[in-house]
C-alpha cells in the first residue's frame, strides 16, 4: 500500500490558494459574456486546488527537495504549473464544446 505523507506547510498551501484563484481569473475570462457560466471562477478555483494538492503531495509526493526545485514549504511549484499548461487548454475545449449553436439558415 502506498502511503502518503502530506508536508505541504501554511506557505506552500497559501501559494496554491493564490494560483487556484488565478486559474479561476483565467477560466472566467475565458467563459466571459455567458450568462450561465458566473459560477466558472469558483468551480475552476477548486478544481485547481484539487489537482495541484495530489500534482504536489501523492504525484510528486515522494521526490526529495533536490529533485523538485522550487519547493515553497513542501509545495511543488514548477509540477504544480502543470495543471496551468492542461487547464487552459481544456477551459478553452469546453468553452468551444458549450458555444452556441445555430441550426441552420434562418429563414424569414
Amino acid at each position: 500500500m502506498v502511503t502518503v505523507q502530506w508536508d505541504l506547510g501554511l506557505q506552500g498551501l497559501a501559494v496554491l490558494v493564490v494560483l487556484s484563484l488565478a486559474f479561476g481569473v483565467v477560466a472566467q475570462l475565458i467563459f466571459w459574456g455567458r450568462d450561465d457560466a458566473r459560477w466558472v471562477w469558483l468551480v475552476g478555483s477548486v478544481g485547481y486546488f484539487i489537482a495541484g494538492l495530489l500534482i504536489s503531495e501523492v504525484w510528486f509526493g515522494s521526490a526529495t527537495a533536490e529533485e523538485l526545485q522550487p519547493n515553497i514549504d513542501g509545495l511543488s511549484f514548477d509540477e504544480v504549473l502543470i495543471g496551468f499548461v492542461v487547464g487552459v487548454p481544456l477551459m478553452l475545449l469546453a468553452r468551444y464544446l458549450t458555444r452556441p449553436r445555430s441550426h441552420g439558415p434562418s429563414t424569414p
